[in-house]
């Protein structure tokens, strides 16, 4: 519910973004078998000996429990699965679009370079370095938002004073209402009470160890 309070109280996002968040893996399962394979694992399904049928009937037969404990075990996300070329990761220019205050940019650029030297080589926008030149400021933050899977929030004081930061946080909320992981607030020198209410659904990671948070925030994307 929009009313939520619960966020203010919890700094750690591994509690609150399990259940919200999630998008990339499915963004990122691997193409479905060509279908010569899919004929091949047929042939092998029809050709199986009695004893495997045997051995998948008593299966069929183990306890509701034990089956559904084994269905929802999420599968690892390896650095294999998002890269391949059949990953509809590729299907917008940037995984990670990062708003921030330009008072911020040193802290960011740290931040980029960081999760672009990530074995998934993530792909960042950074307006400073990424935005074409003589571009207006406004279409460029709408592409940038739309042109990007997921978006990272750095609320600090220069991003509530700046007009820009929270244009580009409403487009983003626009992009995805109900945020599915999507949008990924960090908050920095910021009073709980100033957190932005427009965000006040969504768990945010406060960034008190700057290397601690930049691997939640890359826990968070692939998660």
């Amino acid at each position: 519910p929009l009313g939520l309070s619960t966020p203010l109280g919890l700094p750690n996002l591994h509690h609150g973004l399990s259940n919200s968040a999630g998008w990339f893996r499915r963004l990122l399962h691997k193409p479905k078998p060509s279908s010569a394979e899919s004929s091949l694992d047929a042939g092998h399904s029809a050709s199986s000996s009695p004893s495997s049928s045997s051995s998948s009937a008593k299966s069929s037969r183990s306890s509701p429990g034990t089956s559904l404990a084994r269905s929802v075990c999420p599968e690892p996300v390896l650095a294999s699965d998002i890269n391949a070329s059949g990953s509809a990761r590729w299907a917008k220019s940037y995984d990670v679009c990062i708003c921030h205050s330009d008072v911020d940019l040193e802290l960011v650029e740290e931040l980029v370079s960081y999760l672009e030297g990530q074995p998934e080589s993530f792909r960042c926008f950074l307006q400073l370095r990424d935005a074409a030149p003589g571009s207006a400021v406004v279409t460029e933050l709408c592409d940038a938002v739309q042109n990007s899977h997921c978006w990272v929030m750095l609320i600090t004081p220069g991003f509530l004073r700046d007009p820009w930061c929270k244009y580009q946080m409403h487009q983003a909320l626009a992009e995805a209402p109900m945020a599915n992981g999507r949008t990924i607030p960090v908050l920095k020198d910021v009073d709980r009470k100033d957190y932005p209410k427009e965000l006040r659904n969504l768990y945010y990671i406060y960034m008190a160890l700057k290397e601690k948070s930049f691997r939640q925030i890359r826990d968070t994307i692939v998660r």
